[in-house]
């Protein structure tokens, strides 16, 4: 895989609504701008993603706007008792009017309704997430208060066009390793993160894609050796060929990974799965401890989703050689299939 890498401050579209650089940043260097697109509004994907995961339980939330359809989602995971929750309010046609950022790193992402109310602020060092949500599951609300501190550190950015539409992109950060802290509560029981040993993780996405796409991704954060460790893995989606997603984080700085498989067993998500590299520097086993499944069929929208929570063990390769070693680290991957 050649990796290319974006080192300078420019306009993320040309004038024809093509990619001007597609590669690999460790921050946002590339700007995104809504009006430059060259593709019909109902087609632009914006949204903002924050997972936060302790070993025991997590909470995932979503502000989106897909164009012809708003997803805006909450998920509370328990893995001590084997059970989760996702909760989806879908909004037709928002088409640009929730007003989501056009970069992560200034502005709050915002959602309101009589029955859901996210709030993402941004307040610089940090993000706090926000939110209130009535008649959660079962009759009972869902609320939290989140801070994630993000001190200066490199992210995963990354550029992709797709061969088959000029007009169609995929620009995407990840930001891992910001440590969590904060209470989420639903039916009368208080789930408390520590910075100590808990982490949250942005998935920030804009673009425009094609109709039928399917993706793998993974991600985690763990403290090893005293310091914040991290991985962000993924492939399958768009014309990788500048540059993969695949990346290790450690105490602040970005490691940069070549091509990276996910062995998933054809029989099960709950068994127990493998992670190989091509370049020998990202080997774990990974052991399913719950399979976050949603599939949704209407008309010309289809979406099939495993996101598995499990742990990983084996080792990770920094740039100068040195082995992380891994055991047990609660994360996730995923196998996501989706047209619309």
């Amino acid at each position: 895989m050649r990796n290319h890498e974006v080192t300078k401050r420019q306009q993320l579209l040309k004038e024809d609504g093509a990619l001007r650089e597609p590669g690999w940043s460790k921050q946002l260097l590339q700007v995104y701008d809504r009006k430059q697109i060259r593709a019909p509004k109902f087609r632009i994907k914006e949204w903002d993603y924050y997972l936060v995961l302790s070993e025991d339980f997590a909470g995932a939330f979503t502000i989106s706007d897909d164009g012809y359809i708003g997803l805006q989602s909450v998920s509370l995971l328990n893995f001590k008792e084997g059970w989760e929750h996702t909760e989806t309010i879908l909004n037709p046609f928002p088409m640009g009017k929730f007003h989501l950022p056009s970069t992560s790193e200034k502005g709050n992402t915002v959602y309101l309704d009589k029955r859901l109310k996210m709030r993402f602020i941004n307040e610089g060092w940090s993000r706090r997430i926000l939110c209130s949500f009535d008649r959660f599951w079962m009759g009972k609300p869902f609320s939290c208060d989140i801070v994630l501190e993000q001190p200066p550190m490199d992210t995963m950015v990354i550029a992709t066009p797709w061969k088959e539409k000029k007009t169609a992109f995929y620009y995407n950060q990840k930001i891992n390793c910001m440590r969590a802290s904060g209470t989420m509560e639903y039916d009368g029981k208080t789930y408390t993160f520590s910075r100590e040993t808990d982490y949250g993780t942005l998935d920030w996405g804009r673009g425009v894609w094609t109709y039928d796409n399917r993706w793998y991704w993974g991600s985690g954060n763990a403290t090893i050796g005293g310091k914040a460790f991290g991985f962000n893995i993924g492939y399958g989606f768009g014309d990788t060929s500048a540059a993969s997603e695949n990346m290790l984080f450690y105490d602040g700085g970005c490691h940069k990974l070549d091509d990276i498989v996910f062995n998933i067993p054809k029989d099960s998500y709950m068994k127990p799965w493998t992670f190989t590299s091509s370049d020998g520097r990202f080997e774990m086993d990974f052991v399913p401890v719950l399979d976050r499944a949603a599939r949704t069929a209407a008309v010309i929208i289809e979406t099939d989703q495993h996101q598995v929570f499990g742990r990983m063990t084996g080792k990770a390769v920094l740039d100068d050689g040195t082995v992380i070693e891994v055991r047990d680290m609660m994360c996730f991957a995923e196998d996501v299939h989706n047209r619309y």
